[in-house]
């Protein structure tokens, strides 16, 4: 037995070093063009504000290919659908790079979304070699920490790696762009060559008719909540109120079909379990700040307190450390959770983290006007954060049943990125809200004690829901006491 065990963890420790480089691209990925974004901006001859079209763009795609992507691993092997995910990737961002024109650069930039897919493969797959020696939870919440260290170190590498390649290659766009590019398909062969495949049950049926619900309804929420994000408006208000109504009604027509399907395409009586449903909402309510209130945080510090009294007043280099320090407060909350989470049980480490969340932006509300106060704050927060992002994928796949690995831990994804994108959508409009004058760019401080008070408090509501998951949730659990493709009464 004890032979058998060390063979799983050697198979384990292998496997999480070839994924580990998947999350260390898709950092890259996600730091990479920020520093890029003025120089890509005169390129293409756009205005700043045209850039934001990109972000929605990609965060409508996101939200519609995580979960589609994630069942369709459940059924036919993660690997497979990350090898096509990441050549899908690859292929975008090679696009990236030679687009010069708005359109195509939109088109590409969206593509490039298929990144997001990655961490619930990733984690569906660590599981699936864990369950067969009875240590897949445990394993996978261990594992999970690591895949966030090298998401945010990553990131860290982008942000500072881009502008020295920019430097060294002479200060041209297009070549610089080509670097991530080399880099997403360089691990394209490491996920061919090092990753094994899961183990998929045989005989699943594909919900067509589920997933194109599903999309639709995605669709137009996201898309409205995009809308907003560029249009704040009351027109623009009306289009997103109309756009989100729509959704909701598709997702309803989604639910009844769902509950009557043999194989649904998300099982929702999976979805309402006590140890699935506090899961699911909490990494929806840790979108709020770990999606929304990031730009206001960065606006803040970026104002000048001479001039309306609050703010930081940073430059770009102060502002880029402030963003380093919750970077790294991140990573030391990932390592903290993969070491813990072998001393205290999953669902107090789940708390834990929730806690710290909501502790690091309430405490902006009576401590915002110094930086020291404002980096305690972010650090705070981050340790909470890196906690949750490894903890929420790990949590659900655990107690999801057999052959639904992937979809749950897709779930917290897609929940995440809408609930992030209605905060962002909402924040912006709270910022613009109440400023001095409509020619104004200074947000009003009561917009800001706003998005902190929201963020806080929706964490604190996260942290009351995980009480209710119960006690030995998420534990290991012998393989053949594991629940078969059943549904769920």
């Amino acid at each position: 037995m004890a032979s058998r065990t060390r063979d799983a963890t050697a198979i384990t420790f292998s496997l999480v070093g070839f994924l580990f480089l998947v999350e260390l691209t898709s950092g890259i990925i996600q730091g990479f063009y920020v520093p890029l974004i003025p120089k890509i901006v005169l390129r293409l001859d756009i205005h700043d504000g045209d850039f934001n079209w990109f972000e929605a763009a990609q965060l409508l795609l996101s939200a519609i290919v995580v979960p589609i992507f994630a069942k369709l691993g459940d059924m036919y092997g993660h690997k497979r659908m990350l090898l096509i995910t990441t050549a899908l990737t690859a292929g975008a961002t090679w696009w990236l790079a030679t687009a010069t024109t708005f359109t195509t650069f939109l088109i590409a930039w969206s593509l490039q979304a298929f990144y997001v897919v990655w961490l619930p493969l990733e984690i569906a797959l660590i599981f699936d070699r864990g369950r067969r020696t009875g240590t897949a939870a445990s394993q996978t919440r261990r594992s999970a920490g690591f895949l966030v260290v090298a998401l945010e170190l990553g990131a860290i590498l982008g942000a500072l790696g881009a502008s020295r390649v920019f430097g060294a290659l002479g200060e041209d766009v297009m070549l610089t762009l080509f670097a991530p590019a080399i880099v997403v398909t360089l691990v394209f062969f490491a996920v061919l060559f090092g990753v094994p495949e899961s183990e998929p049950i045989r005989g699943r049926r594909l919900d067509g008719i589920g997933f194109l619900l599903l999309t639709v309804g995605l669709l137009a929420i996201t898309a409205g909540l995009g809308w907003l994000r560029i249009d704040s408006s009351p027109t623009g208000i009306a289009v997103t109120a109309g756009a989100i109504v729509v959704g909701l009604v598709v997702l309803v027509g989604f639910g009844r079909w769902e509950l009557q399907h043999p194989d649904p395409a998300i099982d929702l009586r999976v979805m309402r379990r006590p140890s699935m449903w506090p899961v699911i909402v909490t990494a929806g309510l840790f979108g709020i700040s770990v999606l929304g209130a990031q730009a206001p945080l960065a606006t803040y510090a970026g104002t000048d307190p001479e001039l309306v009294g609050y703010g930081l007043g940073l430059d770009t280099d102060a502002l880029s450390n402030l963003i380093g320090v919750y970077l790294v407060s991140m990573i030391v909350g990932a390592l903290l959770f993969a070491a813990g989470s072998r001393r205290i049980s999953p669902r107090l480490s789940l708390i834990l983290a929730t806690g710290l969340v909501a502790l690091g932006y309430l405490l902006f509300l009576p401590f915002h006007l110094k930086v020291a106060q404002v980096m305690t704050n972010m650090a705070i927060a981050g340790l909470g954060s890196g906690a949750l992002v490894a903890a929420l994928p790990a949590a659900a796949a655990a107690a999801a049943p057999r052959g639904q690995t992937g979809v749950a831990s897709g779930m917290t994804n897609t929940t995440k990125t809408i609930v992030g994108s209605f905060a962002s959508a909402i924040f912006g409009v709270a910022l613009v809200a109440g400023a001095e004058s409509a020619a104004s760019s200074i947000a009003p401080l009561a917009g800001y004690l706003t998005v902190w008070a929201i963020s806080g408090g929706g964490a604190v509501v996260a942290m009351v829901f995980l009480f209710f998951v119960p006690k030995l949730a998420f534990a290991d659990v012998e393989p053949e006491l594991l629940p078969d493709l059943t549904p769920a009464e």
